[in-house]
């Protein structure tokens, strides 16, 4: 059920929607290619079983920790505030 000036389903689309986005954006940050024998970041080897768990990797596991502390999250709104609807 939505409300307001929208039409039924609209805020499922909207998250559906948002999940899509967010299934691109890490299908687009996943490593591919050849692996990496030593970590882009650090230089230390990287570990043959996780070069072969994951193709195309480039760094090692505590410099990947590192980097996925920083991950920015979508600063999209796409529902709105009822102040936009009215205007």
């Amino acid at each position: 059920m939505a409300g307001g000036w929208t039409r039924d389903g609209a805020v499922q689309d909207q998250i559906d929607d948002t999940v899509k986005d967010a299934v691109l954006r890490a299908r687009s940050l996943m490593a591919h290619g050849d692996s990496a024998e030593e970590c882009d970041d650090c230089g230390e080897p990287i570990p043959k079983k996780r070069r072969d768990a994951l193709p195309g990797v480039r760094t090692c596991i505590a410099c990947q920790q590192e980097r996925d502390k920083a991950v920015v999250h979508s600063t999209i709104n796409r529902r709105g505030s009822k102040d936009s609807q009215l205007r």
